[in-house]
Order: structure tokens, then sequence, then C-alpha cells
């Protein structure tokens, strides 16, 4: 299969190329930072920013995307559901 957008420098807004299931964890980071989220169905969506800083909560996000660069998805205080983590 021929890729157009193989040569294509990855940047914060360029599409995904790649995107994986993620289940909230509150000791554990993603395999790689994400460049951003999908909500399957919207919630509180607690998170620990791409940095390493301290924990915020994303309140009564609706689904869809949340444009935030992130390194884990916390279980405590997140009802968000069916999120999805997609990545350059």
């Amino acid at each position: 299969m021929t890729d157009a957008h193989a040569h294509r420098a990855p940047s914060a807004q360029a599409p995904a190329r790649r995107a994986a299931a993620v289940t909230p964890d509150d000791a554990a980071d993603l395999t790689q930072i994400a460049k951003a989220l999908y909500l399957g169905i919207g919630g509180d969506l607690r998170v620990v920013p791409a940095d390493g800083g301290a924990a915020v909560t994303l309140t009564n996000h609706a689904p869809g995307y949340a444009p935030v660069q992130v390194r884990r998805v916390l279980a405590t205080g997140t009802t968000a559901a069916q999120i999805v983590a997609l990545f350059d």
C-alpha cells in the first residue's frame, strides 16, 4: 500500500497516524505521549499533562476530541468512557 503522507513531519495540527484504546490507570503512563484523546462517551476526564505537571480534570467534557497532549489518563476522577489515544 502506498502512503502519501509518509514524508510529512509530525506536528500537533496533523491528523493522527496511530490510535489505541485507553484503559484509565492511576499508576501507568500511556506507551507514549498522546497528541489528543477521543471520547466516545463524555464525562469528566482526569489526566496528567505531557509535561508531567499536576493532574487536571476536564469537567463534563462532551463526546469527541480533547485536544490535549497527555502522558496518563487517570482512573480516579474519570467518568468519560470509550477513550482512544491518538498518536503521530
